[in-house]
């Protein structure tokens, strides 16, 4: 009897298996603003993003080689909040499940409220009118909410409110967020996995207690703030994928997520 190879017969198998629909040929888009000096982080960081050349050129043996340190607060730019940044004994970055940074995603669009006031917060209703028109999110869903103010970015007055740098500015903070009502709606009626913005917080400018952080980082929720190109995107059938660095113990870090469709 003639011999096959285990190999050959392994890849006519997995050649065999159904590839899920769609999957290979989604649209992606990047909601990731780059990190450089223009990166924006709350006005009390004591530092800011840098980037130090420790090699660039090429060498004695005549290839090219570059190579960079970098430095960077964890909570800026486009960034992940986890759990323990507002909730103490929860879910540290490099604890959060993949299956919270991942999956499906709606888009609520609530730019119109937003840029006519920039400390609007987005309440049960938003979400609810939305649903009148798209449908109920599902359970376990991430939620993204466009204020229209990723436009902004990186212009640290038009974004922030201020352009004024330090503890003195932290009061004359304007720009819009999530309401906690909305917060513990998300929590109780829809379950949601994560939830993001294209905003620095997600705690609109003037809070002074951030319940919104506490109600869903004490749901052991992740956030996603400073997202960019929500514009971009449609409202649902959205798959996204949200992968911070992996900080062991850490509160929060740079964030490179992005959106298929």
């Amino acid at each position: 009897m003639k011999k096959h190879c285990p190999w050959l017969l392994f890849l006519l198998f997995a050649c065999s298996q159904p590839v899920k629909p769609g999957f290979t040929d989604l649209s992606w888009i990047d909601l990731t603003h780059a990190f450089d000096s223009t990166t924006l982080y709350w006005p009390n960081n004591l530092k800011n993003f840098e980037i130090h050349t420790d090699a660039e050129g090429t060498t004695a043996q005549g290839y090219y080689y570059a190579s960079y340190s970098i430095c960077t607060p964890e909570h800026g730019g486009t960034h992940l909040d986890a759990p323990i940044h507002f909730a103490e004994g929860k879910l540290t970055s490099d604890l959060i499940p993949l299956s919270s940074l991942t999956g499906e995603a709606v888009v609520v669009d609530v730019s119109q409220k937003a840029l006519a006031d920039r400390d609007y917060r987005i309440l049960p209703q938003d979400i609810e009118d939305w649903e009148k028109t798209n449908g109920r999110i599902p359970d376990h869903t991430i939620v993204l909410f466009r204020t229209g103010y990723g436009k902004f970015y990186p212009d640290r007055e038009k974004y922030f409110g201020t352009a004024q740098k330090g503890p003195e500015a932290i009061p004359e903070l304007h720009f819009p967020a999530i309401h906690p009502e909305a917060a513990q709606w998300l929590v109780d009626q829809r379950k949601v996995k994560a939830v993001g913005l294209d905003t620095p917080s997600l705690d609109y400018g003037q809070s002074t207690d951030f319940k919104t952080h506490q109600i869903l980082m004490g749901a052991n929720l992740p956030g996603f703030e400073n997202l960019a190109n929500l514009d971009q995107l449609p409202v649902k059938g959205i798959y996204i994928v949200a992968l911070p660095m992996k900080i062991k113990g850490g509160s929060g870090g740079p964030l490179r997520i992005i959106a298929g469709w």
